[in-house]
């Protein structure tokens, strides 16, 4: 495969944020020495530098198709990328520590097209089973504990009891402020699952806009 050289300059050092940056110990092709290069993972493509300055890469390794996984070497925390063929060439890299080593394994697994498609697969499968209702329900998440005003949570649908009195020096305490109208807005004239990310947030924060307003209305009032 032919790959212009000045577009994966560009690419390779272009402000996008990289999937996986970091040192790591290459091995050479010929010789048994490792060389300290600077990583830089965007994509299917795991370019390495010279340091992190450098304008570009010394050279690219595109992961279509390969395999990672850790091998006996004389560096520490080390692992290979492998190619299938029989004139493949395997990588031999090693990391710094065991949590950087983890990391990269993984980000490398991770980095080819057929790992993607196999997501996007997935992905599809559940939401074409959702759509059709033979998808189970979400479980439901614990209800998150509630700011308090005056020992009263904001939005919650019952009322602390009043402490009574136990003896004649004892003091019931002050009642709680009632609680703010709960406002509800209109709901879209469509199932959920098919209204968009941004109909869905503007939404939902039709509410939060008008309890605001009133907070401040109130504030503003001496």
């Amino acid at each position: 495969m032919k790959l212009n050289e000045r577009s994966l300059a560009f690419y390779a050092t272009c402000d996008a944020p990289a999937d996986n940056t970091g040192f790591l110990y290459k091995k050479g092709g010929r010789h048994a020495t490792y060389h300290r290069r600077w990583f830089v993972l965007r994509g299917n493509m795991l370019f390495y530098f010279e340091d992190p300055a450098s304008r570009e890469p010394v050279g690219v390794i595109i992961l279509e198709g390969c395999t990672v996984e850790l091998v006996e070497a004389a560096e520490e925390f080390a692992f290979a990328v492998r190619f299938a063929g029989a004139r493949a060439r395997t990588y031999v890299l090693a990391a710094e520590s065991q949590a950087a080593m983890e990391g990269w394994v993984k980000a490398l697994s991770r980095a080819s097209f057929d790992y993607l498609r196999l997501v996007v697969r997935e992905l599809e499968q559940q939401l074409a089973a959702m759509r059709a209702g033979a998808c189970p329900p979400l479980p439901r998440r614990p209800r998150p504990l509630l700011p308090k005003e005056n020992g009263c949570a904001v939005w919650s649908t019952e009322l602390p009891a009043i402490p009574t009195a136990t003896s004649a020096s004892a003091r019931p305490g002050p009642e709680p402020p009632p609680r703010p109208p709960r406002r509800r807005t209109s709901a879209p004239g469509e199932p959920l699952d098919r209204v968009s990310f941004a109909r869905l947030h503007e939404w939902y924060g039709q509410e939060i806009r008008a309890l605001r307003g009133q907070w401040l209305r109130g504030q503003a009032q001496p």
